[in-house]
């Protein structure tokens, strides 16, 4: 699907170092206090050209931003706004290369309007950034009809109805309106869709079979049910009815205009999306005997190497190489076991590393009931871990987010058993929470173990506190509050729970060694996403290596492998963006010394919003500076 422009970063002010050139010969004193006093009114001269032409670019920048948003209603309607309300985005080809065209030409009239050198540290890290998102966008140009159309985390056949049934809210008549027609833009933007996965199936590049099942149940749920079928409300027309009733009830419609926006929907729905539906299956389930059955890396696409190799730029933000990324993962895997070692004798179990791991896995003492019961007591403990961290935030942290957070279990017609949990971004100003998503149709799939470390990554102090922080950050271009760069964003939610453990938290032995786990598992991505597309890897020969070296639960493991192989590169980013962090922060405090302040750190690290961890590096080291100098 379409990239939704979910684009930011933003930054803090760093004060520049001042120096004072000595003078050669001794001068009287009243001529010494005047050259130090034209010296700094130089000084203030030059940071206040500075400051304005940095206000000059922010200024063109907003504008530029409010461009590039009006090329995608869906992302409009992300960040709480309702302009473009009753269109979904142009999901075409043509669409992607007006867009890329686009970034071009302001990349082009920034460099031709804006002096980089008289701009400030804010200002330079901010047209830095603008280059490089034009110039990551412009590198992935070569490969787009090699994204596959579904994977194991989702298609646009789950993820449009996921998007009108969380994003779209109603809170009029209007709203209302614009929903029945965003049904036909659903229906249009898949048949958009359809035809580039025909075109990259043309040209010999489909995902693993199984990809196309999981696209071909997760279709069939949308359109199960009432109004195409008996039994009960397709998830759609249950969301539509429960907006219309709230309207009624808000006194904000009556009865019979109730029941013409439901006769709208319900044309919508049978009449415009349904028939899309029906053609995407229908070619799914045509196309899927010439997907292989035994899945592949992508190595074995046309160019597949080449565009691995970009994957990989693309989601770690640096020049590494599929050999380097294996090593550090093997490097990675190797450390943390020892430190597995450790706890598994510090809880006095008898047997060796394996023994404990099929331990972890099974013992019923780590699971929930797969009940109803046990699904509110998983979410009821996941609050309280919540709870207890974010008390503790004023410790480590000067920034702190405003925005409100919800723990819900994923809507069924998209659940899949072992699924990764994740995160949902609320809206800048704070009318809709940030949500963090759990799988929960198979609670044996959800070890106890794991369930701290997760809330930490997915919530706070991980996904929704950065984000948060992001959005609602001032003073810098609005495009720098959306931009997602996944090595920041989820190389820091990897940081997060270690930090977690610095913190106080992970009492319980078992959950500390859940947090190992959790590292292993991002360790052995870069192992097994490495393996697979550029190693020549099995899918089993993956699953294996997984669970050689983690407690993670089987079907836990195979979600994952898939997931790697339906979106290859984008799980490396996590330990490599959490080892980045991790080496500024080390480099800070040997810089520092006692001058080290662990909430400076991270209000510099969070202050800046997401950035390629070049530019992050650059940032901290800014800091550092500034921070001697003072």
């Amino acid at each position: 699907m379409r990239k939704v422009l979910l684009s930011v970063v933003i930054a803090s002010v760093i004060a520049g170092c001042q120096q004072s050139e000595e003078p050669k010969k001794p001068e009287p004193q009243a001529d010494v206090s005047a050259v130090q006093a034209v010296d700094q009114a130089g000084g203030e001269q030059v940071a206040q050209d500075q400051a304005a032409e940095t206000e000059r670019l922010g200024k063109w920048l907003d504008e530029r931003y409010e461009e590039q948003l009006q090329f995608s209603p869906m992302q409009l309607s992300y960040l709480g706004r309702k302009e473009q309300y009753d269109k979904i985005d142009d999901m075409t080809r043509a669409a992607d290369q007006r867009e890329l065209d686009w970034k071009a030409k302001t990349v082009a009239e920034m460099q031709e309007k804006f002096d980089y050198d008289k701009l400030d540290t804010i200002g330079k890290e901010t047209y830095d950034l603008w280059i490089f998102q034009y110039e990551q966008a412009k590198a992935g140009k070569p490969f787009w009809d090699h994204g596959y159309f579904a994977g194991e985390l989702g298609g646009p056949e789950a993820q449009l109805p996921t998007f009108m049934i969380n994003q779209h809210k109603v809170d009029t008549e209007e709203d209302m309106r614009a929903y029945i027609a965003r049904l036909g833009g659903i229906s249009t933007a898949l048949g958009q869709l359809l035809e580039r996965a025909q075109g990259s199936a043309a040209k010999g590049i489909r995902p693993p079979r199984f990809a196309y099942d999981l696209a071909i149940e997760r279709a069939q749920k949308v359109t199960s049910g009432q109004p195409f079928s008996d039994g009960d409300d397709a998830p759609l027309l249950a969301d539509a009815k429960g907006k219309i009733e709230a309207l009624k009830k808000g006194g904000k419609i009556d009865d019979k205009t109730a029941e013409e926006l439901l006769a709208g929907v319900n044309k919508a729905l049978k009449e415009q999306l349904k028939p899309s539906y029906d053609a995407y299956i229908a070619w799914l389930q045509e196309d899927r005997t010439n997907a292989g059955e035994e899945a592949k890396g992508v190595s074995e696409l046309p160019d597949g190497e080449a565009f691995y190799s970009n994957r990989l730029a693309n989601y770690t933000t640096l020049p590494l190489t599929a050999e380097e990324v294996h090593q550090i993962g093997l490097d990675e895997v190797a450390r943390i076991r020892k430190e597995m070692e450790a706890i598994k004798e510090k809880v006095g179990f008898d047997g060796d590393l394996q023994e404990f791991f099929a331990f972890i896995r099974t013992d019923d003492q780590f699971y929930y009931p797969n009940t109803d019961e046990g699904r509110k007591g998983y979410l009821d403990d996941t609050r309280g871990f919540i709870d207890a961290i974010h008390k503790k935030l004023p410790e480590y942290f000067g920034i702190l987010p405003k925005a409100g957070l919800e723990v819900k279990r994923v809507e069924a017609f998209r659940e899949v058993p072992g699924g990764a949990q994740h995160y949902q971004p609320g809206t800048p100003d704070g009318s809709r929470p940030g949500t963090y998503y759990v799988h929960m149709s198979d609670m044996s799939a959800l070890s106890s173990t794991d369930m701290e470390t997760t809330a930490y990554h997915e919530a706070i102090p991980g996904h929704h506190m950065q984000i948060s922080i992001a959005q609602e950050l001032e003073g810098i271009p609005q495009f720098r509050t959306q931009a997602r760069f996944t090595p920041y964003s989820e190389g820091w939610a990897l940081y997060s729970e270690a930090l977690a453990k610095q913190m106080g938290q992970f009492q319980d032995p078992y959950k500390d060694f859940g947090r190992l786990t959790a590292e292993m598992w991002r360790a052995i991505r870069l192992v097994v996403d490495t393996g697979m597309h550029a190693k020549g890897w099995s899918q089993e020969q993956a699953v294996e290596y997984f669970l050689d070296n983690s407690a993670v639960p089987e079907g836990a493991v195979r979600s994952e492998v898939r997931r790697y192989l339906t979106l290859p590169g984008q799980a490396t980013s996590y330990k490599i963006g959490m080892l980045k962090i991790l080496e500024l922060r080390d480099k800070a405090q040997q810089e520092l010394g006692d001058q080290f302040d662990i909430r400076r750190f991270h209000d510099t690290v969070l202050g800046g919003g997401a950035l390629p961890l070049p530019l992050l590096e650059k940032r901290v080291d800014n800091w550092i500076a500034s921070e001697k100098a003072s």
